[in-house]
């Protein structure tokens, strides 16, 4: 009888144990009666990805232990079930290593293999990422050994090598696992999605099945994670490295695959979920990244400033498709410089989408600021002053709302803004929950376009006016004030962001690429000049290879220009 193997790409939440054991329990539980009877879970998924600073705990470890055991207990009575755990594990004494001395006991990011109530396998990762949005050698000890258990009953039974994650990035340990007599590679994993990222996995995937000439099941986790979104698009590849199935992306999901024996070999048998759209990919990403910060976190819903502009009207669409029209809640907020259009598009996109909206005007507030400042400014012309005054009026009333009724506050700055430094500290940066920072200003109207194409509500002209897309983008901080006064051109901008920020490009090959020297050289000042402002900007969802955030850890104080 052929083994049927089930893939609980779930959503699991950090310092949960309790409960994510219960959703390990109930997913194996399901799968058993469909006929499963080898049921993997994703990477750390006892404890949710990634812990941080929790796994230094003893005490997060010993629950972490108690959730795996109790899911071995709520399972043994399943007959000939073998289930994989991801956990965290905590060294035996006398297994540590010494610092003079104190033994430090290791710790290891490891499965656990389960079978009608016993540990019958613990496999810890070898290969410990250390990059972009990883830490993992600040927590744990390399693994050294491999992991091949028998899953299935009888003649049919399969030998399984086990992997987690970066393992299987590295020729080694699937090398070392065939030898060791796998007949098929199970990896489980926990790898933050960003723009291309399964196409990646896909194809790293397929050369180690083609190097060891054995299948391949890849085992992703779903949801949002602070400023991180793990895809799921969990996979399967036959040993010649052609795709065997595939399961839903963003969504949790109990995937079946059948392994059977074709001769020697073993063929696998599974769905496959047509591949998105890069930018179904990227609202997907941050329409969950929303929905659970704010679920994980208790939020009851969100407030945002809105302007008329495209950022914020980009931010609405996004919360109301994440939480529903009844839980967010928009507010225009207008100075003496709104312009009347920004009125009428704030008002007709918030009928649109059918979100409790109000107009607050800060004019009385704008005034006696300056009123009382003006013995100070006298002799002084306005500038950028009095402009970032009626940005921080209309921060102290979203934060008031939110104060008084539980809301999260979701800024609506973008990473063109937040590289530039073209946003006020404790002004449109207050807030919660930024959730379009990873986004370049030329793929927030590129994303705005799209979901106005692809509008499952079927609104008239989709969530987003059309003059909010196409009128030149502007703080309305001062009169006849647009974007473009201080910065320059975002396709310009924007591409030399990518090389410089994301790609590490320095300034002598970008002006080599074609831009101008003069160009560069402000852009990217304004990049290492406004550090400081980054520091202080609340957590946002990560989408490209390389944010403002985990991934970027540049000092404020710095004299490095090149």
């Amino acid at each position: 009888m052929p083994l049927k193997i089930c893939v609980a790409q779930l959503n699991y939440c950090v310092g949960d144990m309790p409960g994510n054991a219960q959703k390990i329990v109930a997913a194996a539980r399901t799968a058993y009666r469909d006929g499963a009877r080898l049921v993997v879970t994703p990477e750390l998924a006892i404890c949710g990805y990634a812990a941080e600073d929790l796994f230094l705990r003893a005490s997060f470890i010993q629950a972490c232990d108690d959730a795996v055991n109790l899911v071995a207990r709520e399972l043994a009575n399943l007959k000939g079930l073998t289930v994989v755990v991801g956990t965290p594990t905590q060294g035996d004494s006398g297994k540590g290593l010494r610092t003079k001395s104190v033994e430090v006991q290791q710790r290891h990011n490891a499965a656990k293999v389960l079978r009608e109530g016993h540990v019958i396998e613990t496999y810890a990762k070898r290969e410990l990422p250390n990059y972009q949005v990883f830490d993992e050698r600040r927590y744990f000890t390399p693994g050294q050994g491999t992991c091949v258990f028998q899953a299935g009953q009888g003649d049919e039974a399969i030998s399984i090598g086990l992997l987690i994650c970066e393992d299987a990035w590295f020729e080694e340990p699937a090398r070392l696992s065939k030898e060791a007599g796998a007949e098929l590679l199970v990896v489980i994993n926990a790898s933050p999605f960003h723009v291309g990222k399964g196409d990646e996995r896909e194809l790293m995937m397929r050369s180690r099945a083609l190097a060891t000439d054995l299948p391949l099941v890849y085992v992703h986790l779903v949801g949002g994670q602070d400023e991180i979104v793990f895809e799921g698009r969990s996979f399967a590849l036959q040993a010649d490295g052609r795709l065997a199935g595939r399961a839903e992306s963003f969504k949790e999901n109990l995937f079946l695959i059948q392994a059977e024996r074709a001769q020697a070999a073993i063929k696998l048998v599974a769905k496959t979920t047509p591949e998105s759209s890069q930018e179904a990919d990227l609202w997907d990403a941050l329409v969950l990244g929303v929905r659970d910060y704010l679920g994980k976190n208790g939020f009851p819903g969100a407030i945002l400033g809105l302007s008329g502009g495209i950022d914020s009207a980009l931010v609405l669409a996004i919360a109301v498709d994440a939480l529903g029209a009844d839980r967010v809640r928009a507010v225009m907020m207008p100075s003496p410089y709104t312009a009347d259009i920004s009125w009428i598009d704030a008002r007709e996109m918030a009928k649109r989408v059918n979100v409790r909206y109000e107009e607050i005007s800060i004019v009385p507030e704008f005034e006696a600021f300056k009123a009382s400042l003006v013995g100070e400014f006298r002799g002084l012309e306005e500038d950028t002053t009095e402009e970032n005054i009626q940005a921080r009026i209309r921060g102290v009333f979203l934060m008031a709302l939110s104060n008084k009724f539980g809301d999260i506050v979701l800024t609506t700055g973008n990473k063109s803004e937040m590289a530039t430094g073209y946003c006020t500290l404790y002004g449109d940066m207050a807030g919660g929950f930024a959730v379009i920072k990873d986004l370049a200003k030329t793929t927030v109207f590129r994303l705005a376009r799209w979901r106005n194409e692809n509008d499952p509500y079927g609104t008239v002209g989709g969530p987003i006016p059309e003059r909010i897309i196409d009128r030149p983008p502007s703080a309305e901080l001062r009169s006849d004030q647009t974007d473009q006064d201080s910065l320059p051109p975002y396709e310009v901008l924007d591409a030399i962001l990518e090389r410089y920020m994301e790609n590490d490009q320095s300034v002598e090959s970008i002006v080599a690429a074609g831009f101008d020297r003069a160009v560069v050289e402000r852009v990217t000042r304004l990049i290492r000049i406004n550090e400081y402002k980054r520091r202080q900007a609340p957590v946002g969802i990560r989408v490209t290879h390389r944010s403002f955030g985990k991934d970027w850890r540049y000092p404020i104080t710095s004299k490095f220009r090149a």
